[in-house]
């Protein structure tokens, strides 16, 4: 009875171990967002219990151990996530569908060793959107080259002869065999960002069948949109001046080429490429190669 009473005694006191609290129960489960367009930054919440270690596998051939990660989901589809969470030598598993839906707008990513950009092509201009996504879909500008760069200016690119192009070779004149109607919108202007396509001095400013340039441009002024005003005679809205004033560009190509699209998310990437050393005809010494991608 002594004893007894002194093990109570110190059990009370904390000199003895309480007995160990058993382990959650495990249980496997999260939860995601609903309504998600591609490309879709998607961060899981782990709702799981009892889980010591955690496996993710997303359905597209990328995995994570993180407690409750976020992956990018680049085109739409229907998604198996499945979760599975660890805790000494029994597992849970859970399964769940994420549905990725096609994109409202047009959108395209144009990777480089620099970086990835992404792109929304116009409605406004559907002959060269529906062309560019065609040829894109083909896989005919992977590989290609940003073969004329000018800091300051623009980066440029499409020309199939640069596949796999010999240093000295001249490049800028290739195509895909024909041309394609200009489409000028007054709304799209050539602020940084601004895709638009490369063309020859022809009377009726058709544009190239597949070289495009996107825009890095310089600052502008009142006055350069004044003088181009009266050159071209049309009018800037205050809107379009803003936005040269916040972004800078090259206003001078307004309504002389065809802008169908824009960088949304990369700009920096342009100026990565538009810093590189170049040699003749404003072609970069080192190779800049890019892929093309239609997010659907």
């Amino acid at each position: 009875m002594k004893r007894l009473i002194l093990t109570l005694f110190l059990t009370l006191l904390g000199v003895l171990p309480v007995m160990a609290q058993k382990k959650k129960k495990l249980a496997a489960d999260f939860s995601f967002p609903d309504s998600l367009s591609a490309p879709a930054k998607v961060t899981f919440t782990n709702r799981s219990s009892g889980g010591e270690i955690y496996e993710w596998d997303f359905g597209d051939g990328t995995t994570s151990s993180e407690v409750s990660p976020t992956h990018i989901y680049k085109r739409s589809g229907n998604y198996v996530v499945k979760l599975t969470i660890r805790q000494g030598k029994k597992s849970k598993s859970v399964e769940k569908v994420v549905p990725i839906k096609a994109p409202d707008r047009c959108l395209i990513e144009i990777e480089t060793e620099y970086g990835t950009m992404l792109a929304e092509l116009f409605s406004s201009t559907p002959k060269h959107r529906d062309n560019f996504v065609k040829l894109a879909e083909e896989g005919f500008y992977d590989g290609l080259l940003f073969h004329r760069v000018i800091k300051g200016f623009m980066i440029q690119g499409g020309d199939p002869l640069s596949r796999n192009a010999s240093p000295e070779q001249m490049l800028g004149m290739g195509g895909p065999g024909y041309q394609i109607p200009a489409e000028f919108v007054d709304s799209l202007i050539h602020t940084k960002g601004a895709i638009a396509a490369a063309r020859t001095n022809n009377p009726k400013k058709e544009s190239s069948g597949s070289q495009f340039y996107i825009v890095q441009g310089a600052p502008v002024g009142e006055e350069q949109l004044n003088q181009i005003e009266l050159m071209r005679n049309f009018r800037y809205t205050a809107q379009q001046r803003e936005a040269y004033r916040k972004w800078g560009g090259a206003p001078h190509l307004d309504r002389e080429y065809t802008v169908f699209g824009r960088v949304i998310e990369g700009l920096d990437v342009i100026d990565r490429i538009a810093a590189v050393e170049t040699g003749f005809a404003d072609r970069p010494k080192k190779d800049v190669w890019m892929k093309v991608r239609v997010i659907k």
